[in-house]
């Protein structure tokens, strides 16, 4: 079928452990160019990314043929790690 499109979108929220409000806003756009970095180095796209200092809504444009839970696997894990920043 060399005409048909298919795009998937997922919206997917991360909350603080205990919903305690750890994200400032000095540290949000730190945070928000880390996740982005992972949504793109796994070929997807970030449609959008907000939240409060409790929780953040991401937005991501799958393409078909990726495997989602790869990507979801890899922003779990950085996050149980509790690192953000890279060296």
């Amino acid at each position: 079928m060399a005409n048909t499109f298919s795009q998937i979108y997922i919206q997917t929220v991360f909350a603080v452990s205990g919903r305690l409000s750890l994200i400032t806003s000095d540290f949000k756009e730190e945070l928000h160019k880390y996740i982005t970095g992972i949504v793109t180095k796994q070929g997807q796209k970030l449609i959008r990314i907000n939240g409060m200092s409790d929780h953040l809504h991401i937005l991501i444009g799958l393409k078909p043929l990726r495997l989602s839970p790869i990507l979801f696997e890899t922003l779990s894990l950085t996050r149980q790690n509790g690192s953000t920043r890279t060296n």
